[in-house]
This record gives C-alpha cells, structure tokens and sequence, in this order.
C-alpha cells in the first residue's frame, strides 16, 4: 500500500508533465503589435540565429565584384519564394568564390550563397534562410 505522500508526489509530478507538455504543444497566437489576441491564420517561423554584420557584408562583395560572376534579377515566381524563415528554393543558389568567403563574416552553422543579385545567409542543416539581401549585388 502506498503512503499519502507518494501518492500526492506521484500526482503532483504527472500533473506538472502535463501541464508542461500542453505549454510546449500549444500553437502561439499571440502577435506583438496585433490587437484581439483571436487565432491568426499567419504562420509565423521564429529565427534564433547570429547577429548580421551586413556593413560588413555589403563591403566585401563591393570590394571584391571582380570575383563575383555575372547577375541578373530572379524570375518573380521564385522571388517570391526567396524569403527569411523558407527553405532554400532548389538549384538556385551559387557558392562564393573561396576568396570572397574568406572576407565574409563567418557564422558557425551558416554559409553565404549568390542567389541572382541577392546574398542569402542560409542555415548548413536545414537550408533554411536566415537572412536576405535583396539586390546587393546589382
């Protein structure tokens, strides 16, 4: 037979695992800046990542353009699709020369792609993109 006690630790502990588990699993609707608090039909992708040196960025491909094949603007389809928080689109992406690699700022667990006349930060693992920008390479 069990104690009072075990029995009210024994509960209090499956309580607290699930409580913690509804937290976890619940959607999140809450939106900074939107009014109601109701459901949104918004997908919304939370980004934990390295803060962009884009300064940085933006003047070692200015320095180094000669290294820098040909540009030109993407089709609008896949523009469109181009966007922080997606997957990577397919087959669009061209690496850097190692030489301009070398210049860029480097983030553990992150690579720089050419992606028409826009750079793109995108995550190793997941090929995810994590930061855009548009037309530095125009």
């Amino acid at each position: 037979m069990r104690s009072p006690i075990h029995t009210l630790l024994l509960c209090s502990s499956l309580a607290l695992t699930l409580a913690a588990q509804s937290v976890l699993a619940a959607p999140r609707h809450d939106h900074p800046g939107k009014q109601g608090g109701g459901p949104s039909n918004e997908l919304s992708v939370s980004i934990q990542g390295p803060s962009i040196d884009i300064g940085r960025v933006r003047l070692v491909l200015g320095e180094n353009r000669d290294l820098i094949g040909p540009t030109s603007a993407l089709p609008p389809g896949i523009a469109k699709n181009l966007a922080r928080g997606k997957p990577l689109p397919p087959g669009i992406a061209k690496n850097f020369d190692s030489r301009v690699v070398g210049q860029l700022p480097r983030y553990d667990g992150y690579e720089w792609k050419q992606i028409g006349t826009d750079v793109v930060l995108v995550a190793i693992a997941t090929g995810i993109v994590y930061e855009v920008l548009r037309n530095v390479l125009d």
